[in-house]
């Protein structure tokens, strides 16, 4: 019989760094267990936010979908920046192609595109609004 699902939260969470806490109560799972495979998983991933998925079933087990870390945190690492543009037209960094292809290619499994030109498209339209310049 398979097990019945209570609740599908999605999160982002500091990578190997999860602690228990109020988003993680919503989620009703047994939060010390939950912390310790998680920051497991992703203690290579330190200092970057972390998506998960975590299904909740009913008898108080869960599974977890670790997803790719976002690109907006990826291209401001990439410029040395702490912050984006707050209007597209004012340039406050610097991303070269050879980056937005490093990008692209570590979120190729969670972008909606068949090829990696199409994937840095999307990382490039990203960078763009968040006032980067694309330089070769």
């Amino acid at each position: 019989m398979a097990k019945r699902v209570a609740k599908v939260v999605k999160m982002e969470l500091p990578g190997g760094e999860a602690k228990p806490g109020p988003k993680l109560a919503s989620a009703g799972v047994v939060m010390p267990k939950f912390c310790t495979e998680f920051n497991a998983k992703t203690a290579d991933r330190k200092g970057q936010i972390v998506p998960v998925i975590i299904t909740a079933y009913e008898d108080k087990t869960f599974s977890m979908e670790i997803k790719t870390s976002p690109v907006t945190g990826l291209l401001l690492k990439a410029a040395g920046i702490s912050k984006g543009s707050a209007n597209q037209k004012q340039i406050v960094g610097k991303v070269t192609k050879a980056q937005i292809k490093e990008i692209a290619e570590y979120k190729m499994p969670d972008l909606n595109a068949n090829d990696i030109e199409a994937a840095m498209r999307i990382i490039e339209g990203s960078a763009r609004n968040m006032g980067l310049q694309i330089v070769d």
